[in-house]
């Protein structure tokens, strides 16, 4: 076997599936022709463990600009100024940025408390599977289970029963809006870092349709392929008096070398997240999973929080009589990618949930709007409420080819 030839094939056949499909899971999307070139430099040939000005090795008076150029630029977006915060822009994923967090403000055994992984946290928020559950003691928040949405009473008043040493806040699948003031003011009174977890909604914060964790958090971690637009790879912004301790806890503490080709790629999206159309796209972003939600909701399907504020929902799928994962299974059949997800208080089980969840970062980055959400909001309609019409899927998927032809990723 040519193997080579055989990986040139898969990629190519890859690429070929993104362009032909609706890619709608909420944390994905495609990072630019930029990104990808940086991406597949010369830069991964490079070691460079330190930071910059600063490192174990020779040579990197080239690299040491470039990262110093993507932690600028880090701050930039979020309109921050240096003299009081500090970016570390070398975390590999979002679970190593809030690892790195942990380790850095706390020590094991401490108490943190962090939103339930049923009610749309993320496995690093205290999931008992996780290493954040197996090394710090974690009470959890929810949500209300009429309406799906963050009860900041009920949060306050677990807080100061728990009396934790950190809260962390931000979501995985949560469709609302985040009150990141009011968070700041429940870690105030228990005397508590706050850490925003900004993962999914960097990108509409930076776009300005979602309320900004600056200057309430102490430390802010995020991951920049969702919709931020880049490379996968994560970074996290602190208090400048707290920068010493995060940069620490990422080298030596969890990581060797950097990966500066995906740094070089995380300063191309934090460049072209400067740009006007980039804000534009985040308002669209938000207009569209608006309109697909109305869709649904206009066609029967049950909405989690019956809407969405941000760039994702969750379909519950229990009155379809089909689980999450054997819709998201039909869904793709006829080439529309989502996941299948837990819903809040979800009778099933996590590897066969109730929920769908669903987003529209990368169809709005290909140039889709609202005409489009309407036409791919009945397609997922027809899909889960006749689960058993397999012509129904080949006819949809045929019209999903015709409509992606219209929205290159790449032109």
């Amino acid at each position: 076997m040519n193997y080579l030839a055989k990986i040139n094939s898969l990629i190519k056949s890859e690429v070929k599936r993104q362009q032909e499909a609706l890619v709608m899971i909420p944390s994905e999307n495609y990072a630019s022709p930029l990104a990808l070139l940086a991406m597949g430099s010369a830069l991964s040939n490079k070691y460079s463990e330190g930071y910059p000005y600063k490192r174990y090795y020779t040579g990197n008076q080239y690299i040491d600009q470039i990262e110093s150029l993507a932690k600028d630029l880090a701050l930039k977006i979020f309109r921050l100024s240096a003299d009081d915060w500090h970016a570390n822009v070398q975390p590999h994923s979002g679970s190593g940025a809030n690892m790195a967090t942990y380790m850095a403000l706390l020590n094991p055994g401490d108490k943190i408390l962090g939103m339930d992984l049923g009610a749309g946290g993320h496995l690093t928020h205290g999931s008992r599977v996780n290493f954040s559950g197996k090394l710090y003691k974690f009470s959890y928040y929810s949500v209300n289970p009429k309406t799906g949405l963050l009860n900041y009473a009920e949060i306050a008043r677990i807080a100061k029963k728990e009396k934790p040493r950190l809260i962390v806040c931000g979501a995985t699948a949560y469709t609302q809006k985040i009150d990141f003031a009011k968070f700041g003011q429940i870690a105030k009174s228990v005397g508590a870092y706050l850490v925003a977890d900004i993962a999914h909604i960097a990108g509409l914060i930076v776009g300005g349709v979602h309320p900004s964790p600056f200057p309430y958090a102490d430390v802010v971690t995020m991951t920049t392929h969702k919709t931020l637009r880049g490379p996968r790879g994560a970074i996290l912004i602190c208090r400048k008096k707290l920068a010493s301790d995060i940069d620490k806890a990422v080298f030596p503490g969890i990581q060797g070398g950097p990966l500066e080709n995906v740094i070089a790629a995380k300063a191309v999206c934090f460049a072209q997240a400067l740009a006007p159309k980039f804000r534009q796209d985040q308002k669209q972003t938000v207009k569209n999973a608006k309109m697909l939600a109305s869709t649904l909701s206009r066609n029967n399907l049950k909405l989690v929080a019956e809407s969405t504020e941000n760039h994702l929902l969750l379909i519950d799928c229990r009155e379809l009589g089909i689980s999450g994962k054997e819709g998201a299974n039909l869904l793709a059949e006829a080439g529309i990618y989502t996941n299948a997800n837990m819903i809040p208080f979800d009778p099933a089980t996590p590897m066969n949930p109730s929920g769908i969840r669903l987003g529209t970062p990368a169809l709005t980055t290909r140039g889709m709007k609202e005409k489009e959400m309407k036409l791919i909001g009945l397609w997922i309609a027809e899909i889960l409420k006749h689960p058993q019409n397999k012509k129904l899927r080949a006819r949809i998927k045929k019209e999903v080819r015709e409509l992606t032809k219209k929205f290159p990723i790449y032109q």
